[in-house]
């Protein structure tokens, strides 16, 4: 008598379950490598090391300061892309999204062309006496270039998601557009600016591609701790692991913050 096989049974969910294993290691690998091989003894010796605290400090400074350009400027981008009345709107998210998936090597190359001293908009800055490349200014600069899609992004889905209903009824209702942006926008969409603020701070706090290509690494003006694990690698690998530790200890602290808070998450 024949008998119905169920969707779990059979040899094709069990090599689909062997695949989905083995891709669950291929992502655990390196991590657990990486926690393994850390020296956690030494990490309070490196981290105290003149250099590495010179990065740290410097890794706040830039990613901070990322962030708060990315605010400055993400924030209102998100609302026209949202809100605005723009024709291609669909042209100019796309355009918006590209730092996400460019190479960030290429997004260094692409800062000097609009902003380094031979830049079309170089020779402006230099005028106005401000000199990007190779300064801590300019890291910022370049971490807020692949950081602020991030920001954007978040906040933008967050307002589409806003029921315009209750706007157009508190409008209708004599209320001015900075109350209701105050009572109902911003507290709509106040989970996901802070999320996408996160991200945009820890996607700017590892930055590499872009700040070496476009800033340097200059110890004591650009060399964050990417950049010092890059530097440590070739001659102290132990210390070089201590810092991708650290770096790593950050970006799951983000995603535990951010569990449930951004879609996917």
């Amino acid at each position: 008598m024949l008998t119905r096989r169920t969707s779990g049974e059979g040899p094709a969910p069990l090599a689909l379950g062997a695949l989905g294993l083995l891709g669950l290691a291929f992502f655990l690998a390196p991590l657990a490598g990486l926690v393994l091989r850390s020296p956690l003894g030494r990490l309070p010796e490196t981290l105290l090391q003149p250099g590495v605290l010179s990065a740290l400090r410097l890794s706040l400074v830039i990613s901070l300061g990322a962030l708060g350009l990315s605010l400055l400027l993400g924030l209102p981008l998100a609302w026209m892309l949202s809100r605005g009345p723009l024709e291609g709107g669909r042209v100019i998210r796309s355009l918006v999204l590209v730092p996400m998936v460019l190479p960030p090597v290429v997004g260094g190359v692409a800062l000097f062309a609009a902003f380094g001293r031979r830049g079309f908009l170089g020779s402006a800055l230099e005028a106005a006496g401000l000199s990007l490349p190779f300064s801590t200014a300019g890291a910022v600069v370049a971490a807020a270039f692949v950081a602020m899609p991030f920001l954007v992004v978040s906040v933008e889905d967050a307002l589409n998601s806003v029921d315009r209903r209750l706007e157009d009824a508190a409008a209708t209702m004599g209320a001015s557009r900075m109350t209701i942006l105050r009572t109902i926008t911003l507290p709509a969409v106040a989970p996901a600016l802070g999320g996408g603020a996160a991200l945009c701070w820890a996607r700017a706090l590892g930055e590499f591609g872009a700040t070496i290509m476009f800033a340097g690494n200059l110890e004591g003006v650009t060399q964050t701790i990417p950049l010092a694990v890059y530097t440590k690698l070739p001659v102290d690998p132990d210390g070089a692991l201590a810092l991708s530790l650290v770096l790593l200890a950050v970006a799951l602290a983000v995603i535990v913050a951010l569990r449930g808070r951004i879609r996917g998450l």
